[in-house]
């Protein structure tokens, strides 16, 4: 299994050369947050991840009392002002907040959300959230979508798969000192769910 972490602007600097030598071999980095949000310390951290041939993911924290293709441009507007992105490059959508909105709601803003990028991106995102979360309906419909599951609590490799899944891709199995994750597969098995167009297209 492929060793993984995520970060974001609560983490401050992060020294990727020094986690790519840690045995980090992929990374997810906060991009944004509804409409509008941006993390700080997103460019900063794509192009680290970059230069330390980590393989490279970006997360939208999904506001599902938003309008989704709205913060779907959001989130892409600010991967391509770090650089856009390459072959293999990873997107992921954080759902694990209702705003206080029905399940059927939130799954809906989820599919519409993640129908927005693979139609402006073309990349299927993998989609990142909890048990309990997924069980109580918010996640309809996005069985398809890759599952990054949160589940610290479960051994390493071995969480516990929440309806409407049927597997899991990512286990992000601790929080300490940072969120580290784990992938199933080998690396061109991880880009392979990643961008596929040339640089250029």
């Amino acid at each position: 299994m492929l060793q993984g972490i995520d970060v974001s602007n609560w983490q401050g600097a992060v020294d990727w050369g020094a986690q790519a030598k840690g045995g980090v071999s992929f990374a997810f980095a906060k991009a944004s947050e509804g409409s509008t949000f941006t993390d700080k310390w997103f460019g900063t951290n794509w192009n680290g991840m970059r230069e330390s041939w980590i393989v490279c993911g970006a997360y939208h924290f999904a506001r599902p009392a938003g309008d989704p293709e709205v913060q779907a441009v959001h989130f892409l507007k600010i991967v391509q002002r770090a650089g856009g992105l390459r072959r293999g490059d990873l997107l992921a959508l954080d759902l694990e907040t209702n705003d206080h909105l029905p399940a059927a709601r939130v799954a809906r803003f989820a599919r519409s959300w993640c129908q927005a990028v693979i139609a402006l991106a073309g990349v299927k995102p993998v989609v990142y959230t909890f048990q309990a979360f997924a069980q109580n309906g918010n996640c309809a419909g996005l069985e398809t979508y890759p599952l990054w599951i949160a589940a610290p609590d479960a051994p390493r490799g071995r969480p516990q798969v929440p309806s409407p899944w049927r597997r899991w891709t990512i286990h992000q199995h601790s929080h300490k000192p940072l969120d580290r994750n784990v992938f199933r597969g080998t690396r061109a098995e991880l880009t392979s769910l990643g961008y596929r167009r040339s640089r250029d297209a």
